[in-house]
């Protein structure tokens, strides 16, 4: 460990965790190119993250979440963490544990600390509104390279969050066109990939195609992207009121027996499966450049948001699980539509259908909104490359950031199933909870007189509650959603220390030998990074030739994939530390 310190040279933290601070930040977000229009205020605020909150997971998650997911073989990858830890590699499970009717619990758990991370987001907003939500108050208190990390993460959030979306979406369009008679072809309509079938050829156009026309409404201008969401919350919100009310005459109470059938591991595999679904507050702060008053605004936006939401959620998973048993939600991207049909209520089914489409679509627009405001706030730092922050000279949006937004979108929700999406965006969401709670604690010792129009009640019990309860749902995940998100980060170190680094507006600032020095410095941490893959790739590669590892499609993937990501950058690295050094 001292010899890869050494090479890659000391004081590391002046290179990597350069803090940007907030007026600075302030003063950047008022340059007349790169201004967003300011028209949102409370209400619209509260419905966009309405909005965002109440989609999947009602209409969608709750139903996976509750059935659990089947795997073709018992398989230590698809082992929540937690259990790992715990018992090691005597509970490997075949598939994702269902919460089943204690789905309920989950959502009220989860509630819980969202409301503590919800208030940590609430302090933040109005100390700092500016586009950009975790990586913003990440920049201004612990450093680029955490910021960075955290940006890259909210991508990864924001873009998997919607492509579960969009899978719903599909799912629903197809069970409005039944009722009316009209099947959508089976090769136009399904994933191409799920994990109980594998891979065919199919593509979910249905999927594709909304998220590009919602992305063609959010060129055109925030104001026009609001008003359609407070509209669509409106009729969403009555959905699902008459869902409970009319349904719960249907309730069989003994199928909220057992309750907790997968104890308590089913009850927070559930609550780390929908997690995700209430970042629709996270959508309200990326928005904080675009309010009238966002140091009172935003704050009541994200709370009441919150607020609501909760008691919908709950309400929802208790008659949805009272009126079918869980186990047939299982695969089921349209749980509410299936349990509404098998009671023989088609005319309520209608009305909820079309409501499940509009709750969907604004949960769609939020999160594209929320997805390119963080490509345009890292671009802005000089850390994505500057196309991402044009701004259309007619409507002052951020056009190309939001366009590239579409397409990363778009594409997968073809391609994957429900399961499979909502599974990998969760860990995204709770890590960037966890940095935005201690973010608070961070400021609070380092700028305590800074003005707050909002401050955490007993911020020192509040903040690290809320870090305690995310990394507890984070733990209940499934092993592959570690490995891939430690992938994802992986890739985004090696695009930060070979192009981030370099352009960063706040390295640009410093004198030219102490930027040439923390180039260096950056160029001998990518060496070392992407010589740690190609070392890995070379193992996998020798014990696949020796006969310790299988020469199965998988292990050989592995070595290539490998050495293919470590391989370049290794070369990229000598390259720039040549010309650095």
């Amino acid at each position: 460990m001292y010899s890869l310190v050494s090479f890659i040279g000391g004081g590391l933290e002046s290179q990597f965790f350069r803090r940007k601070s907030i007026d600075k930040l302030l003063a950047d977000a008022d340059e007349p190119d790169r201004r967003l229009r300011k028209t949102l205020g409370v209400l619209s605020l509260t419905a966009l993250g309405i909005g965002a909150i109440i989609g999947t997971g009602i209409f969608v998650l709750t139903g996976t979440a509750a059935a659990g997911e089947a795997a073709q073989e018992a398989s230590l990858l698809k082992t929540p963490l937690l259990t790992v830890l715990l018992h090691g590699g005597q509970e490997i499970l075949t598939g994702r544990p269902g919460a089943g009717p204690a789905i309920a619990l989950s959502f009220f758990l989860v509630a819980v600390a969202c409301g503590l991370a919800g208030l940590c987001y609430a302090e933040l907003a109005s100390m700092i509104p500016i586009a950009g939500s975790a990586y913003t108050y990440s920049y201004a208190t612990l450093g680029e390279l955490v910021a960075w990390i955290i940006g890259w993460d909210l991508i990864l959030e924001y873009a998997v969050s919607n492509m579960a979306v969009a899978v719903g979406f599909s799912a629903y369009i197809k069970d409005l066109f039944q009722g009316f008679g009209f099947n959508i072809p089976i090769e136009m309509g399904t994933p191409a990939y799920t994990p109980e079938g594998g891979w065919t050829l199919h593509f979910n156009l249905v999927g594709f195609v909304i998220v590009m026309v919602l992305t063609v409404l959010l060129v055109r201008g925030i104001k026009e992207s609001a008003s359609a969401n407070t509209i669509m919350v409106g009729v969403k919100l009555t959905a699902i009121l008459l869902f409970v009310f009319i349904a719960s005459k249907y309730i069989h109470h003994e199928l909220w027996h057992p309750f907790m059938p997968s104890g308590w591991q089913g009850v927070m595999t559930g609550g780390a499966i929908v997690f995700f679904t209430y970042i629709g507050f996270d959508s309200v702060s990326t928005a904080a450049e675009e309010c009238k008053n966002p140091k009172r605004d935003l704050p009541l936006g994200i709370l009441l948001s919150l607020l609501v939401c909760t008691v919908l959620y709950v309400s929802v998973a208790i008659v949805l699980t009272g009126i079918q048993p869980y186990q047939i939600f299982r695969g089921d991207a349209a749980p509410v539509a299936t349990a509404l049909h098998n009671i023989h209520l088609d005319g309520l089914r209608r009305w909820v259908t079309i409501g499940a489409l509009t709750g969907m679509i604004s949960s769609l627009l939020v999160f594209q909104l929320g997805q390119a405001r963080v490509w345009f706030a890292m671009s802005r730092d000089r850390l994505l490359p500057d196309a991402f922050s044009r701004v259309h000279p007619r409507f002052r949006t951020p056009h190309v950031a939001t366009w590239v937004a579409g397409f990363f979108v778009g594409i997968p929700a073809g391609i994957f199933d429900i399961g499979t999406l909502a599974d990998l965006s969760n860990i995204g969401t709770l890590f960037a909870f966890v940095l935005v709670s201690l973010a608070v604690l961070i400021l609070r010792a380092t700028q305590a007189d800074r003005p707050r129009s909002f401050r955490v009640p007993v911020v020192w019990f509040v903040a690290p509650a809320s870090v305690v309860c995310c990394l507890v749902l984070m733990m209940g995940l499934p092993v592959e959603n570690w490995i891939r998100f430690i992938v994802w980060l992986v890739i985004g170190l090696l695009l930060y220390l070979s192009y981030g680094a370099r352009r960063s507006s706040s390295g640009a600032e410093l004198a030219a030998a102490d930027r040439l020095l923390g180039l260096a410095k950056a160029d001998r941490a990518l060496i070392a990074l992407a010589g740690v893959l190609v070392v890995l790739g070379l193992v996998v590669a020798v014990a696949i030739l020796r006969g310790s590892l299988s020469a199965d499609t998988g292990h050989i993937s592995e070595s290539v994939v490998l050495l293919a990501l470590g391989g370049p950058f290794v070369f990229i690295g000598l390259r720039n530390l040549r010309k650095d050094s």
